[in-house]
């Protein structure tokens, strides 16, 4: 009779454990985090969901779910994203931004992770005393080899005629993409003949005044290398820049449309899609056999025509125009 009184309690429990498991009704949940609010990362969230569609899976169809968080730059929040998703053992994690992917390998080693807008495992000091990366670690990487083509763009485009350019960049010393970019740059620098300035600064907040400290050493163009801080800021650096007449070259495409005038770099859009198509094989099969870190794919040479015209720079015909 005791037994009996407690199996309706018992029956409640399993109940209630399985309603707050990941997979409701045999739908597959994806858990999605953004470390920050960004008009060019947002590309990439839709390149990620694009490629699940185009394979068959959407919240439309009601054969997935997709639970989108966005930290807005805080990293307790961050933190308590990925430990919500973890706890409700989500079937994959798609990252977007470095801060992202490491705090979701801070806290899982067993569901999937499929990144985005991230570089290789060895830059964001995620791998063993092997050199091997996290073994639940998927999607789409970037090196920094495309850096040199994208700096070098600057005085081709700009020729000055028997003059030395000067090259201003703000970084975050605690993004280790953004330090390594800057060495590369600074190596490459020397080579070209171009004298680059390089300010430090540690938050969004921030980049207002250290842009106008950097602009007031008289420099020639502005390079808003692969930084989420800058990304973040990115509005804020146009505007301080386009008061004082200095184009702004980078070496991403998604900054190009919001008002620099060149770039060489990986199309944020499909970055994401490339990681949404690991993402998709996944879930056709719940298993991992034949994924692995990719080498981002797509990366193109675009440039912005009003900013062009804005300082009277001629564009090679191999660059395309952004829309």
């Amino acid at each position: 009779m005791k037994f009996l009184r407690i199996l309706p309690i018992l029956l409640f429990t399993i109940i209630i454990a399985s309603c707050s498991s990941s997979t409701k009704n045999n739908v597959p949940v994806v858990g999605f985090i953004d470390a920050f609010e960004d008009a060019t990362i947002s590309q990439a969230k839709n390149g990620f969901i694009d490629a699940l569609k185009q394979n068959g899976f959407s919240e439309e169809k009601k054969n997935i779910k997709i639970e989108y968080r966005n930290a807005q730059g805080s990293i307790p929040t961050l933190t308590q994203i990925v430990n919500y998703f973890v706890s409700e053992k989500v079937d994959l994690l798609a990252t977007s931004t470095t801060l992202s992917t490491v705090a979701a390998i801070q806290k899982t080693k067993t569901i999937p992770i499929f990144q985005m807008v991230s570089p290789t495992p060895d830059r964001m000091k995620v791998t063993d005393a092997t050199g091997k990366a996290p073994a639940n670690l998927y999607g789409t990487m970037e090196e920094l080899n495309y850096i040199d083509t994208s700096f070098a763009i600057i005085p081709k485009l700009l020729k000055p005629k028997g003059t030395r350019l000067t090259i201003g960049m703000i970084y975050n010393q605690s993004e280790p993409q953004s330090a390594d970019a800057l060495q590369r740059i600074q190596g490459l620098a020397a080579k070209l003949n171009v004298k680059v300035i390089a300010l430090p600064l540690n938050s969004s907040a921030d980049a207002q005044l250290v842009t106008q400290a950097l602009l007031n050493k008289n420099i020639d163009a502005f390079f808003a290398n692969p930084d989420n801080t800058v990304f973040a800021a990115f509005e804020t650096i146009l505007k301080s820049c386009n008061e004082k007449n200095i184009p702004i070259f980078t070496s991403e495409a998604g900054l190009v449309q919001r008002g620099a005038v060149a770039a060489f770099g990986a199309d944020i859009y499909q970055w994401g899609y490339q990681s949404g198509l690991q993402a998709a094989e996944y879930l056709k099969t719940h298993k991992t056999d034949g994924l692995k870190l990719e080498m981002v794919k797509i990366r193109k040479r675009v440039y912005n025509a009003a900013a062009a015209k804005k300082y009277n720079i001629n564009i090679p015909a191999e660059f395309e125009a952004v829309k």
